[in-house]
C-alpha cells in the first residue's frame, strides 16, 4: 500500500487503500477487517500511537513496507490463552520452560518435579533423602529422633533434645548408610543443634523455605523417625501460627525425658510429655495437624513445593500422660525455618548454650 499526501485541511481516509485492495483481491478470513473509522489517540492508549494503529499523516514516504500478517497476532493470542486456560503462574511456567513457580505460601522455589507438584508422594520422594535419623546416646540412657541434612557434606539440623549431653550419636541416612557424627553446636534457647557428619559427601541437602509466608491452612508433609520407624512420612495442614511453647532447657530433664522417647513442654500454661523443670525457654511455633510422634523431633514440616518450612519440636498429648504412651492427636509443632537460619551462625560457630 502506498501513502498519499492532501492538502491541508483535506481529511484522509488511512484505510481507503486498505478498501480499495480488499476490494480487488480475495480476503483472507484469518486477517481482522480494518475498521470503518481512524482510531483516535485517545482510543488507540491514550499514549504514543502504534505501529499497527496509526501512522502520522504529513509524514515522508518510508522506503520500507511493514510486513503484516497473522503470525504476531497469532503468537500474541496463544500466550493469553495459556496465561489464562491454566492459570497464569502455571502459563507463564510452562511457556518458559521454568521449573519454578509462585507459591502461594512460603517460597517460589519448586523441589518437587513438576509431573507430581501438590502430592504427598512426589513432596516425599524429593525430600525424602535429605531426612536423617539420629540415635543419640549417653550416660543417662539413649534417644531416638530426627535430622534434616542442610548441606551436602553432612552438616545437620536437629532439636537441641534430641543430642543434649550425648557422649555419641551415630546418623543413619535414608539410604541406609550410617555415620559418626558430632555436635557442633546448640542452642538451648531456641531448641535447636547443628551436628556434622564424618567423611560424608555428596548428600542430598535440604532446601530451605520461607516460613515468613505460611498461612494457616497451607497443606505440609512431615516427615521423620517415629518410634525408630525411619522414614516415615505424615500429612495435614497448617493448623495455626505463632503459638508460644515453653520447652526445657535443663540438659538433665531433657536426657531423662529421653528416655521414654518424649518431651516435655508447655502450652497454654499446662505441661505435657513430663514437666519442663525450673529452667525453660519459649518460642513460636507453626502448629499442624500432621502425625507426630517421639522421634520426629528434628524431623522437616515441609510445603508441598519440597521446602523445608520447620523443625518438628514437639508434640501434644493428654495432660498427666507420661512421655511412654504419648502420641499424636493431631496437635504437633515446628520451630519455624527462618528462626533456624537466623541462629546458623551461632551454631557453626561451635556456640554450646
Amino acid at each position: 500500500m502506498t501513502e498519499s499526501f492532501r492538502r491541508s485541511g483535506d481529511y484522509e481516509n488511512p484505510y481507503q487503500g486498505a478498501q480499495q485492495q480488499h476490494a480487488s483481491s480475495p480476503v483472507n478470513p484469518e486477517w481482522p477487517p480494518p475498521p470503518a473509522y481512524r482510531p483516535s489517540a485517545e482510543q488507540a492508549g491514550g499514549g504514543a500511537p502504534t505501529a499497527l494503529l496509526t501512522e502520522p499523516v504529513a509524514q515522508q514516504p518510508r522506503s520500507r513496507r511493514r510486513p503484516r500478517g497473522p503470525v504476531a497476532l497469532l503468537a500474541a493470542v496463544a500466550i493469553v490463552a495459556a496465561a489464562i486456560g491454566g492459570g497464569t503462574a502455571y502459563g507463564i511456567q510452562e511457556l518458559t520452560g521454568s521449573d519454578t513457580v509462585a507459591a502461594s505460601s512460603s517460597t517460589s522455589t519448586n523441589v518437587v518435579p513438576s509431573s507430581q507438584k501438590g502430592t504427598v508422594s512426589g513432596v516425599a520422594k524429593a525430600v525424602s533423602p535429605s531426612i536423617v535419623e539420629i540415635n543419640a546416646a549417653s550416660n543417662a540412657g539413649s534417644s531416638t529422633g530426627s535430622g534434616v541434612i542442610i548441606t551436602s557434606d553432612g552438616e545437620i539440623v536437629t532439636n537441641n533434645h534430641v543430642v543434649a549431653g550425648a557422649s555419641s550419636v551415630k546418623v543413619t541416612t535414608s539410604d541406609g548408610k550410617e555415620y559418626t557424627a558430632e555436635v557442633v553446636g546448640t542452642d538451648s534457647s531456641k531448641d535447636l543443634a547443628l551436628i556434622k557428619l564424618q567423611n560424608a559427601s555428596g548428600l542430598q541437602a535440604a532446601t530451605l523455605g520461607d516460613s515468613s509466608g505460611v498461612q494457616v491452612g497451607d497443606e505440609v508433609v512431615a516427615i521423620g523417625s517415629p518410634e525408630g520407624l525411619t522414614g516415615t512420612v505424615t500429612s495435614g495442614i497448617v493448623s495455626a501460627l505463632a503459638r508460644d511453647v515453653t520447652v526445657s532447657t535443663d540438659e538433665g530433664q531433657q536426657q531423662q525425658q529421653q528416655q521414654g522417647g518424649g518431651w516435655p513442654f508447655e502450652f497454654g500454661g499446662q505441661e505435657f510429655n513430663g514437666d519442663t523443670g525450673s529452667s525453660t525457654t519459649t518460642y513460636k511455633a507453626i502448629q499442624t495437624d500432621a502425625s507426630l510422634n517421639p522421634g520426629n523431633s528434628g524431623g522437616a514440616l515441609i510445603d508441598m513445593n519440597g521446602n523445608i518450612i520447620g523443625i518438628n519440636s514437639a508434640m501434644y498429648s493428654a495432660a498427666g500422660s507420661s512421655s511412654s504412651n504419648a502420641g499424636s492427636v493431631g496437635l504437633g509443632f515446628a520451630i519455624p525455618i527462618n528462626t533456624v537460619k537466623s541462629d546458623l551462625a551461632k551454631l557453626r560457630s561451635g556456640s554450646q548454650s
